[in-house]
């Protein structure tokens, strides 16, 4: 027998069955040992520490996609609230503007109204609809016509002084023509001294003409309606003067002037109701004369 060629016991080992008996009592007296006396409480903490890089290096990937899937979802979540946000603070601002413009409203509405209790001659609130249709002439459309017995001449304020005056009368609308029109004069004084003098619109402002150069009238003087004529009650503000040129060769000042009223921006206005009755005018002796012969 050639026991050169058969592998000895040690170079064997033990059978397959033997080696599971054997596995099988050392983890059953490794089970109970651990249990009763913490065997391998040691050994486990050790192997925590060993493996702990492996395990963080395994995490890695898992936690970094995990990480780029919170960034975008973060991204796509502040995307929405800011554009929310935005949406909500537009409507907010057109919101406020509107709550602005009914501030506006309501306080020139009160301010006619008492100015309309303030004056014995009352008059009418109306509502300005739009502007007229010529470029070249400055006029206004209320809503107040001769339903509302508007009747042309009236004059028509804001409140801050005189606008213009009613020109034509529909049966439900009525047109004004604003103190800048070309066209337009009203008879004014200067407040502080009572000097009369006639103001001219000319297409987008006013002026006064005719101001003798020698005349007391300074800057930031207020200019009112003088009440001398059968249109206009006294005492309405009219025009703030802004600068005042006074030439030695020139017979009249010049002077730079700007309207109170808002003549083309109020919403609402008082049609004021007309005077009473003046008496007419005198005959001039010539009159008499003719009407003598």
């Amino acid at each position: 027998m050639d026991f050169a060629n058969n592998p000895s016991f040690f170079h064997q080992g033990p059978r397959p069955g033997v080696r599971l008996a054997l596995c099988v009592l050392l983890s059953v007296a490794l089970l109970i040992g651990d249990s009763r006396f913490s065997l391998m409480e040691h050994l486990r903490e050790g192997l925590s520490v060993v493996l702990y890089p492996l395990q963080r290096a395994v995490n890695v990937p898992f936690a970094g996609a995990r990480h780029v899937i919170d960034f975008f979802t973060a991204q796509a979540e502040l995307k929405a609230e800011n554009d929310a946000l935005k949406n909500q603070r537009l409507q907010m601002s057109a919101q406020l503007l509107r709550l602005a413009t009914v501030e506006r409203e309501y306080r020139e509405l009160r301010q006619l109204n008492d100015i309309k209790s303030s004056r014995a001659e009352g008059g009418q609130l109306a509502e300005v609809l739009y502007t007229g249709r010529d470029p070249f002439s400055y006029k206004l459309i209320i809503d107040k016509g001769e339903d509302a017995h508007i009747r042309p001449g009236q004059p028509v304020i804001d409140s801050q002084g005189l606008i213009g005056q009613v020109t034509r009368v529909q049966p439900l609308t009525a047109e004004v023509t604003l103190i800048i029109d070309k066209n337009h004069m009203v008879p004014v004084m200067i407040e502080r001294t009572g000097a009369r003098a006639i103001l001219y619109g000319y297409g987008g402002g006013v002026e006064v003409r005719y101001l003798s150069n020698q005349a007391d009238v300074h800057q930031q003087d207020l200019l009112v309606t003088s009440g001398i004529d059968d249109l206009y009650p006294a005492g309405l503000p009219v025009a703030r003067v802004g600068k005042v040129e006074r030439n030695t060769g020139a017979a009249f000042a010049r002077l730079a002037t700007s309207p109170m009223a808002g003549v083309q921006q109020s919403r609402f206005v008082l049609v004021l109701n007309q005077k009473q009755h003046v008496p007419a005018r005198p005959a001039t002796a010539d009159a008499k004369q003719n009407a003598t012969e």
